[in-house]
């Protein structure tokens, strides 16, 4: 089991956040963590990364009991995270290859020098991202899409069993949306892909190997199951108080009023 969430709240400031949240994930599912802004997916992924506790349900992620195992940076070592938020923490100078270099050892920079075997691996990782011709350039000069590639690479250097994808595309066109989730799609299928979450509040970025869907709404899990199931017309119509109208073409959705 990759995660197990019982009855899971969370209050902080004295507002509740998330309430009686159940989940469960097994090793080598794909799922997608569907919710509008502000329905409580930032609070989980703190949760998953034991940036936050519970205050309240049982939460297991990767075998490790929360409030029962000594939790941090070993736990956070085996969870892959791609973010844009996490571009803002990142050393702007570093180059695209030391970014990736710095996910053997999940850390913000380079302060351990790294073995000839995890240069080797970081180089072959951004030449599989197609990221190898500006690895020797400043973070801060990549684009939009370029940065997330190598923040793909960090991920996996630690070679993850849990890889979340939080909200990867913002900020990017329709080209560089498309060949980001094109890159999301190609590790996914990998016979040695780690476990995914993918969390998003758009629906045509649902790709087609995410076959597991979670609905969160106002920090209440709203419903979860197969994703053809979550993500149909009735479903979403009843998830936002709207009737809409969903199709599908080449396997992922659309969504129209």
């Amino acid at each position: 089991m990759i995660l197990h969430m019982e009855n899971v709240s969370l209050k902080r400031d004295g507002s509740w956040i998330l309430q009686n949240v159940n989940w469960d994930i097994k090793k080598g599912e794909h799922w997608v963590l569907f919710g509008l802004n502000g329905s409580g997916k930032t609070a989980i992924l703190n949760m998953l990364n034991a940036f936050y506790f519970p205050s309240s349900g049982n939460l297991t992620v990767l075998d490790k009991e929360f409030g029962k195992t000594y939790l941090g940076e070993e736990l956070r070592k085996k969870i892959g995270f791609v973010s844009s938020a996490l571009q803002e923490k990142l050393h702007s100078n570093d180059n695209a290859f030391e970014i990736v270099l710095s996910g053997a050892f999940a850390s913000i920079g380079l302060y351990e020098r790294p073995t000839e075997e995890m240069r080797e691996k970081a180089i072959d990782l951004l030449k599989q991202l197609g990221c190898y011709e500006y690895a020797n350039r400043n973070y801060n000069t990549l684009s939009q899409g370029e940065k997330q590639r190598v923040l793909i690479g960090r991920a996996l250097m630690g070679e993850p069993e849990l890889l979340i994808f939080d909200e990867p595309t913002n900020g990017l066109d329709f080209i560089a949306r498309e060949q980001l989730l094109e890159t999301i799609q190609t590790i996914a299928v990998n016979s040695n892909s780690p476990t995914m979450i993918y969390v998003t509040h758009h629906i045509e970025e649902i790709l087609p190997v995410f076959n597991k869907t979670l609905l969160l709404k106002r920090g209440e899990v709203f419903s979860s199951g197969n994703t053809k199931d979550m993500i149909s017309s009735q479903q979403l119509s009843e998830f936002f108080d709207l009737k809409v109208t969903v199709f599908w073409q080449n396997g992922r959705p659309l969504l129209s009023k």
